[in-house]
């Protein structure tokens, strides 16, 4: 009896040692991986003030204040950088960089053969993975359900802006956007590079350019007539008024 006892005790102790081993093996050929984060001005990380050099997990809530902004360096996968005002919760893998923008802007730079998706309350934006990209994803508009938008423009590759079953390819040196901040109720958008809000669903890079050469030769018009000129980006309204 006692001899089977051991037997049993030691048949015990050889399979928790043998778990072990194997879990051991597990942990170290898949370590958890992790990003490096720089931040400027005021950053926090789940909450908690993130300073530069520090390490994130996959899952971090980064959350960037107003004239600041944080970088998160995944290594060999590529970087992600959180713009002022700006809230993301990142996810990332070996292979993978998801990330979820509720509020203001992010831009994102991955390497080919790296799945890296930015989701916002109503698109999808999906980089290409034949190919490196960089690109930004702006949301900084939304202030209700009713006037969510999503802005897109890519530096380099091609990235796809999904919303539902609609797709837009959004190529380098190209703009898009999904979603109507132009209706009544909700803020206009200041978008990256202009002096004052205005309103842009719809419109790329190149339709707002020409609104904004139409609006400089009404003001060019107005000089030549001697007059004053009030010009309304957005509203269509251009109001010529004589000197006196």
């Amino acid at each position: 009896m006692l001899s089977i006892n051991i037997f049993r005790k030691s048949i015990t102790v050889l399979t928790a040692i043998a778990v072990w081993s194997a879990f051991s093996m597990v942990a170290i050929a898949a370590p958890d991986m992790m990003g490096e984060i720089t931040v400027s001005g005021q950053v926090t990380v789940n909450g908690q003030t993130a300073v530069s050099n520090s390490t994130i997990t996959s899952g971090s809530t980064i959350t960037a204040g107003s004239n600041s902004s944080a970088k998160i360096n995944l290594g060999k996968n590529g970087r992600v950088e959180v713009l002022p005002d700006s809230s993301i919760t990142l996810k990332f893998s070996d292979n993978s960089i998801v990330a979820m923008l509720t509020s203001g802007k992010v831009r994102v730079s991955n390497t080919a053969g790296v799945a890296t998706t930015v989701t916002t309350r109503n698109s999808t934006v999906i980089a290409d993975t034949g190919q490196a990209n960089t690109f930004g994803v702006d949301v900084g508009c939304a202030d209700e359900d009713r006037c969510t938008q999503t802005y897109v423009e890519t530096t380099t590759g091609l990235v796809t802006l999904r919303s539902g079953s609609t797709d837009k390819q959004v190529a380098a040196g190209t703009d898009a956007t999904f979603g109507n901040p132009s209706q009544t109720g909700c803020k206009p958008c200041l978008r990256p590079g202009t002096a004052a809000p205005v309103v842009t669903a719809g419109l790329g890079a190149g339709a707002i350019a020409a609104l904004l050469l139409a609006a400089g030769g009404a003001v060019a018009a107005s000089i030549l007539l001697g007059g004053n000129t009030q010009t309304e980006v957005g509203g269509g309204a251009i109001i010529l008024s004589p000197s006196r």
